[in-house]
């Protein structure tokens, strides 16, 4: 197979959603159809026997939570598969924004009971950012579900895109009979008793009275809703999807392991091979012949029983071949990467080559961090993978003095991997940590305890934002830092931050030093 070939045969998206919509039990499902694994994990709450392939930290498993994105990868009907599983919980939404930076589209789980929530719609901001085509898989509705024309316009009004069914269900709850797939025209019956897959019933024409005999008096229901889809929806636009304007909806249940295949099968056909990326400097194509990759995630204790640290590349262009010797950008110097892997959740594997769109694993002593860039010689830098201006702060200390040394590596580690961020005051040097939500600091507290023998605590900072700091004129940039010298850190990286008490302390800092530039995020 030839290198445009590799390339036209990957397909590398996310899976988004809300917290309990089901995502994590979906990708088990598609895991299972790649043949990666073989029996799909129970995720339920704390009374997991069998934990989720994807969810392979140890309080993930307590939680029954994804706390970390995992990265998986298998082959299926000629297709080279990349499933990349976010967490859906609010407080770890960095992880997936940045995710997001590596993926070519996104598959947004939603509750048929409870349709579009807030942390969807900001998912579906960023996609709209990035212009990443969307499908959606309405799940659980072998459960009581909301009505599935109102959930579409939840789903069109909220997520502010067009929408339109690939399948149609019949029924929720108790009375779910299976779904009607657009797509190919098939009748698919729902038998929960049944998980193997059951081939599509063919119905070319939907006047057809053999309907009747398999779904009885809901055939008559079924014909009338679709004449309706077929007259509210738009038709399906390939070009409408890829440009990121419409999005496909699927109906089905992933516990059951129904309505899977057909989502499965639509994907691998519509959605797009890898597409283009962007740095600084240019537009980065993959079928270029010179390879390039970027860092979008790095994950300490991978194996905890080996202390290992991965940084995921994402392939952006050229061939990546084992052994060869690469250059790291930001540190201007090479390396040979000798031991790269793939992924199926915590397990890995050596590979000898990869191509655009494949995600690999690079060990890492601390050579990386979050947005590096790699090339085969050319200096450019991959954008949009910034950190953003926490919204917790809590000072850490050491609770055990016979362990600093313990901690002080623990915490490097755990922030790198960019999920919460380090900040060191510059008036008492005391270490601060920044997160986005207060379940960050129990993982924060629980990793360093039971993956490097540290215990720390937290204590209460009452902080508003974090603001990254330049200045043209040195002298005004001193003059600041002397006069706020109280209220200023530095970040893991060296560079100045402002730590602001209150909107109105940043409101008048601003106003005071108007040469002086406040950033939000990491990257300017």
């Amino acid at each position: 197979m030839n290198f445009i070939e590799e390339i036209k045969r990957r397909r590398t998206f996310g899976i988004v959603s809300h917290p309990d919509a089901g995502k994590t039990t979906l990708t088990e499902k598609l895991l299972l159809f790649g043949g990666a694994i073989r029996v799909a994990g129970a995720v339920k709450s704390n009374k997991i026997k069998k934990a989720a392939t994807s969810d392979f930290m140890e309080i993930e498993r307590q939680r029954g939570i994804s706390v970390a994105t995992s990265v998986m990868g298998f082959e299926y009907n000629g297709y080279k598969v990349n499933i990349l599983d976010t967490p859906g919980h609010q407080d770890f939404q960095e992880d997936t924004f940045r995710t997001l930076t590596a993926v070519d589209s996104v598959i947004i789980v939603i509750d048929a009971a409870k349709g579009v929530e807030l942390q969807t719609e900001k998912l579906m901001n960023v996609c709209r950012m990035r212009k990443t085509p969307v499908i959606v898989f309405i799940n659980k509705m072998d459960r009581p579900a909301r009505d599935s024309f109102t959930l579409l316009d939840e789903i069109e009004e909220q997520l502010k895109i067009k929408v339109r069914p690939l399948s149609w269900p019949i029924n929720s709850g108790p009375d779910f009979k299976g779904v009607y797939n657009l797509f190919d025209r098939s009748l698919l019956l729902f038998d929960p008793s049944i998980q193997e897959i059951q081939p599509g019933i063919k119905f070319a024409a939907l006047d057809n009275p053999e309907l009747d005999r398999y779904i009885g008096s809901d055939a008559q229901l079924l014909r009338e809703e679709l004449d309706l889809v077929e007259g509210v929806y738009p038709e399906f636009n390939h070009q409408d999807y890829l440009a990121g304007n419409l999005a496909p909806v699927f109906f089905g249940s992933a516990l059951y392991n129904f309505g899977v295949q057909e989502l499965l099968d639509t994907f691998v056909r519509i959605a797009p091979w890898p597409r283009p990326s962007f740095t600084e400097e240019r537009e980065v194509r993959p079928e270029e012949s010179s390879f390039s990759g970027f860092v979008f995630k790095i994950h300490a204790n991978i194996d905890p029983n080996h202390r290992s640290r991965i940084a995921f590349l994402k392939v952006c262009s050229g061939h990546f071949e084992r052994n060869k010797v690469y250059n790291h950008i930001r540190l201007g110097k090479t390396l040979r990467i000798s031991s790269p892997t793939a992924f199926m959740a915590s397990q890995k594997e050596v590979i000898e080559e990869a191509f655009p769109g494949d995600i690999i694993g690079v060990p890492d002593t601390g050579n990386f961090i979050i947005g590096d860039t790699v090339t085969d010689g050319e200096i450019i830098h991959f954008k949009g993978l910034p950190s953003f201006s926490p919204e917790l702060f809590r000072y850490i200390e050491n609770a055990d003095p016979m362990k600093s040394k313990q901690l002080a590596k623990g915490i490097d580690h755990l922030m790198d991997e960019g999920v919460a961020q380090l900040f060191t005051s510059q008036f008492n040097g005391r270490k601060i940590i920044g997160t986005v939500g207060q379940l960050q600091f129990e993982v924060i507290q629980y990793r360093l305890e039971h993956e490097y023998g540290a215990k720390c605590r937290f204590d209460t900072l009452n902080m508003y934002k974090a603001c990254w700091i330049e200045c043209p004129d040195p002298k005004i940039l001193s003059d600041f830092k002397k006069r706020k010298h109280q209220k200023m850190a530095t970040d893991k990286r060296g560079r100045d931050v402002f730590m602001a008490d209150s909107p109105f302390i940043l409101q008048m800092a601003q106003e005071e030093f108007k040469e002086i530039k406040f950033h939000f995020t990491s990257e300017f």
